[in-house]
């Protein structure tokens, strides 16, 4: 078993941050020569691996790519007991462990398709550009982040962009006060798997404080990225009432200067963000499993205008269409002008053939593995679209902390999930 963390190891020399495709595309060619198999490369780097005769009945598929903090890093492996992880970076065994799975089965010979996707950390950029046709009915996915879960759905997702270009100067005749309103170092998280779990978000409790004090709105910045819950959040306003915090962390500032002419915003921005219902809109309880949410993430002023960015997610299609098109007329009532970007399907829950030989193996080694669906995107849910019949399922080792510097994984763990996928290969060879 020791082959795989070897693989993994040897494929984390090889830079492998989203963009970055010519290594490890080389790397692929000379491995796939040495083992006997085709190495197909598509226009968007995809990788399909496979024999010049197969009859392949079940496809593996892993990103590539990983998520790196610094530019062209090349993660450093620290080993500590059972311990795998990087120093000072991401390791990238999200998802570089399910192709250091990939790369053993090949190198015994398994008449599989083996998929290696592009730039999933960046859009599922590879995956939504696909130009293999799969002749496989079933497919197993690597991407998953918990031992003993088998993922069998996930939600889907599309991106909301608005913008307000209504703003004025006003003559100070109230002799309103300036006051710097911000709120740090709050807990942030995921937007889809973290968004039942009350965490505060930034931009809500500032645009509470801002409203409750009648505020007018001169400048805003707030929020990290567009699937994260904002952590961070400050605003310049101008009120005759002192503002009240809203949170512990959450800091207000007088500022000493008595302006005679203010350039506010448009006040139906502050409404927008007070009375906006965020967070978690449904919960399937027989999946135990967010069915729909909505995240404001993330909120800046520029030299005319302000842009707010929102990420909406569903395990339904016809709901996830259903709350972006609400949105979009709500965004439109307060005066901001909408577009969408980002879509991706959702993934239904669907149990099956397959999904129950994947539990039934599963449980030979594990007997509380069990099936789940993910308030967040896979690949699997595009592969699922773009080829209706097949059957798909999502297992992987546990990784902790993925995408930080504290990015570690179990090499237990590791040895234990590839028990489960060897024997799920078996069945199909």
């Amino acid at each position: 078993m020791s082959q795989i963390i070897e693989i993994f190891k040897d494929i984390t020399n090889i830079p492998r941050c989203s963009g970055t495709h010519e290594p490890f595309i080389d790397y692929m060619q000379k491995f796939a020569k040495k083992y006997d198999y085709l190495c197909l490369v598509d226009r968007t780097n995809n990788i399909l691996c496979k024999k010049s005769t197969s009859k392949a009945k079940l496809s593996f598929q892993s990103h590539y790519d990983i998520v790196c903090l610094s530019e062209n890093c090349v993660p450093t492996i620290i080993q500590e007991d059972d311990i795998l992880k990087a120093k000072d970076s991401t390791l990238g065994s999200d998802n570089g462990m399910g192709c250091a799975y990939m790369l053993y089965l090949m190198s015994q010979n398994y008449d599989c398709e083996f998929l290696f996707t592009s730039d999933e950390e960046i859009g599922l950029i590879g995956a939504n550009n696909l130009d293999f046709a799969l002749q496989s009915k079933y497919m197993l996915n690597l991407d998953s982040e918990e031992e003993g879960k088998i993922c069998i759905g996930c939600a889907g997702g599309v991106d909301i962009f608005a913008e307000n270009f209504n703003k004025e100067i006003i003559e100070n005749i109230d002799k309103l006060e300036l006051y710097e309103v911000s709120i740090t170092n709050l807990q942030g998280g995921h937007s889809g798997v973290d968004i039942d779990k009350n965490i505060p978000n930034a931009i809500k409790l500032l645009a509470k404080t801002i409203k409750e004090c009648n505020g007018k709105l001169l400048d805003i910045y707030a929020g990290e990225r567009i699937n994260s819950i904002p952590a961070n959040a400050k605003a310049i306003i101008a009120t005759n009432e002192k503002p009240i915090a809203s949170h512990i962390n959450m800091q207000i500032e007088k500022i000493d200067t008595v302006s005679e002419h203010l350039n506010v915003f448009d006040e139906k921005i502050v409404d927008f963000l007070y009375t906006f219902a965020n967070g978690v809109r449904g919960y399937d309880k027989d999946l135990n499993v967010v069915l729909n949410s909505i995240n404001l993430a993330k909120i800046e002023t520029t030299i005319d205008s302000i842009k707010i960015e929102i990420s909406a997610r569903s395990m339904q299609n016809e709901e996830l269409k259903r709350i972006k098109d609400e949105t979009v007329v709500l965004l439109q009532n307060h005066n901001f002008e909408v577009k969408t970007d980002g879509k991706y399907p959702a993934w239904k829950p669907d149990i099956n053939e397959f999904t129950n030989i994947v539990l039934e193996s599963y449980q030979s080694y594990n007997k509380n593995a069990n099936l789940e669906a993910i308030h967040a995107g896979l690949e699997c849910a595009i592969f699922k679209d773009k080829f209706p019949n097949i059957k798909i399922a999502s297992i992987g080792p546990t990784i902790k902390f993925p995408h930080s510097k504290k990015e570690e994984v179990s090499i237990k763990s590791v040895e234990n999930v590839f028990e489960v996928v060897k024997q799920i290969a078996n069945k199909y060879v």
